[in-house]
């Protein structure tokens, strides 16, 4: 799933034409069979993580995909695509090295966000990376 692991979430909200659920089993059916994306033991495990991360929330209407925490996650994932490509363009070397040295970066500084190790990556190689900077206070 190239472009997240909830990306399925926001098929089915945008087929059903909501975002409140009856039951898990109307989402399961939706992912699994409706829209063919996961099987129905990766529907089911994808719900238990969404529930876990706050993603889906069970309430008395039901079960409600909160959509925009979806997006919010979807556009982190965004920049540091951006700024991988960025770096490896200006630096010549492929974005699989640009990873590998922001994990190396992971080591030195910590658990941080790839994002912020990304940035950190870029100002170290001299690159001008002004134009991240508002995209990661945000």
């Amino acid at each position: 799933m190239a472009l997240g692991k909830y990306k399925p979430l926001l098929d089915a909200v945008k087929l059903k034409g909501g975002e409140v659920f009856a039951t898990k089993s109307e989402i399961i059916g939706i992912l699994a069979y409706n829209l063919g994306e996961l099987t129905v033991s990766e529907a089911k495990k994808l719900i238990e993580d969404a529930m876990e991360e706050g993603i889906i929330e069970e309430t008395p209407d039901g079960l409600i995909v909160h959509v925009d925490l979806i997006q919010d996650e979807e556009q982190k994932k965004d920049i540091l695509g951006e700024m991988v490509e960025y770096i490896a363009k200006n630096l010549g070397i492929s974005e699989i090295e640009v990873l590998e040295e922001i994990e190396k970066l992971r080591n030195r500084y910590g658990n941080l966000d790839k994002r912020i190790l990304a940035y950190l990556y870029g100002l170290e190689k001299g690159l001008d990376m002004a134009r991240f900077k508002d995209e990661l206070e945000g």
